[in-house]
């Protein structure tokens, strides 16, 4: 009996037919896929058409300005991304010989900035072969359409698709100037607060709400006490520098400013514990991959090293 070959059986669209797909879907921009392709966007339009047609089912909704992934497209898409995922990471340990793996990390700027890359060097010598690519970014990493390998973030693990690797919890305190304790007078204890600016970081607006809960400072806790909204932390803690005002200082980067005397702690003992935790996060996917293995542990070392991220038992 002659045994069918399974390949001859395949239903495939064209290669070409699914990179249009998968970056319009990554996208969801008919107009942004071109640009990605190099090619005109009624281009990408009659290849998603004839791609339909072909199969027989609609992928995406076509909005005015907007396109959207049908609920096919996104039983599609995913698998799709992660094929090509895939062929990528199989093409780079090929070629791995003749040129770097290069590992795409996204991360705050803050964190980047006063804890990673000081650190960084390190991991670079004793890996020359994995390259790191540094995305910086205010925002979490969107894994179902981004294609960086891993991200470091703030939050709560609950995406089911995603593999978490907890890295630390942090404590959250007012810090500010000697210059702003000089010209306004001493601030001895959290209701003292009260009449003073504060400095909000918008992407992590429950901060300072979670830190006066925890005081029982609700009745000032409005957004008539914040005084400037500052994109990351690091402009915050720059700001409180200056003397603009009293901003929330958390571990991993509050060392060099306590230690040289440019900010100082208001409340020592009275740190409040974040409720959020700190991951280092990938597709679950990626989990296994050498390069992500490697920085795993290479970064599990480096957080437990830090003094400053052991978290003491009476924090709020």
């Amino acid at each position: 009996m002659k045994m069918s070959n399974p390949t001859t059986n395949r239903r495939l669209p064209s290669l070409n037919a699914l990179r249009v797909f998968e970056a319009a879907a990554r996208h969801l921009s008919f107009k942004k896929a071109a640009q990605e392709l190099n090619v005109s966007q009624s281009a990408i339009s009659h290849q998603i058409k004839a791609m339909e047609k072909s199969l027989g089912i609609n992928l995406f909704i076509r909005r005015p300005r907007a396109v959207e992934l049908t609920a096919h497209g996104q039983f599609y898409y995913p698998m799709i991304r992660d094929a090509f995922d895939s062929i990528a990471e199989a093409t780079e340990m090929m070629v791995k010989e003749t040129s770097k793996s290069i590992f795409t990390l996204q991360v705050y700027s803050t964190f980047t900035i006063r804890w990673l890359l000081p650190r960084l060097e390190q991991f670079q010598s004793l890996n020359p072969d994995i390259q790191i690519r540094l995305h910086t970014s205010q925002t979490n990493t969107d894994f179902h359409q981004s294609s960086v390998d891993a991200g470091i973030l703030i939050g709560q693990s609950g995406d089911p698709t995603l593999h978490y690797e907890h890295l630390f919890d942090v404590e959250m305190f007012p810090v500010c100037s000697p210059d702003y304790l000089e010209k306004h007078g001493a601030i001895r204890e959290p209701a003292d607060l009260l009449g003073h600016p504060l400095l909000q970081v918008y992407p992590s607006a429950d901060d300072w709400p979670n830190w006066m809960a925890a005081k029982g400072l609700t009745h000032i806790n409005s957004g008539a006490r914040i005084q400037l909204q500052m994109e990351s932390y690091n402009d915050a803690l720059i700001s409180a520098a200056k003397g603009f005002g009293i901003a929330l200082g958390q571990q991993p980067y509050m060392t060099e400013d306590l230690d040289s005397g440019k900010l100082i702690e208001l409340f020592p003992g009275q740190r409040v514990r974040n409720p959020n935790h700190w991951y280092l996060t990938c597709r679950r996917e990626k989990a296994q991959t050498r390069k992500f293995e490697l920085f795993r542990n290479w970064l599990s070392e480096q957080v437990n090293m830090d003094p400053d991220l052991r978290i003491s038992e009476d924090a709020g």
